[in-house]
């Protein structure tokens, strides 16, 4: 079974986090969410969620046979995120290794443009957020941009697009098409 790491922060975007939660969760991948600063944490327009482990508990057992490092956008949740400085060293592991990465809204700006993995990439954000990409980073306005092991989207508008694109990542292209033809949406 794939595993997908979901980091969550105070003031994260409650859509661009359950979303793919969800939608993972439905395509038979396990979804641990990982609260930075503990187990409970509040979303930016109140919503509380209890995360599955909590990062001071996140191990390399844990870390070694995950698939994929979710990060959800909104501020200050990206900034919150981004302030554990543990963060980034697993990100840069993860990309040394070729696992996937995916990010949306503030978070590719944030949490990824930093820890140096958007380097001669093309990645997505927030409209507005890409002024944080360094020179070497080509910004899209893409709904979901994946660039070889990272994906970026835009905001919660996108959320469930950059969930089927995990899902397709994961899984592959059938799994992903069930998966949103009972959702009821369409990938455009």
């Amino acid at each position: 079974m794939k595993t997908a790491l979901l980091f969550l922060a105070e003031g994260f975007e409650e859509v661009e986090a359950v979303t793919p939660i969800d939608f993972l969760r439905r395509a038979g991948i396990k979804v641990e969410t990982v609260g930075i600063g503990g187990p409970e944490i509040t979303g930016g327009h109140g919503i509380q969620i209890t995360a599955d482990i909590t990062f001071s508990d996140l191990d390399e057992v844990l870390l070694d046979s995950a698939d994929i490092l979710i990060f959800p956008g909104g501020m200050p949740g990206a900034s919150n995120i981004a302030a554990e400085k543990r963060v980034i060293s697993i990100i840069q592991e993860f990309n040394r290794k070729g696992k996937l990465i995916a990010a949306i809204c503030a978070s590719p700006a944030v949490i990824l443009s930093p820890s140096g993995v958007l380097e001669g990439r093309s990645a997505t954000c927030y409209p507005g957020m890409e002024k944080a990409f360094s020179s070497g980073t080509t910004y899209s306005s893409e709904r979901v941009v994946v660039d070889r092991n990272i994906v970026t989207s835009r905001g919660p508008g996108t959320a469930m697009v950059f969930s089927y694109v995990i899902v397709k990542l994961l899984e592959g292209r059938l799994v992903a098409e069930d998966l949103i033809e009972k959702a009821l949406y369409e990938v455009s």
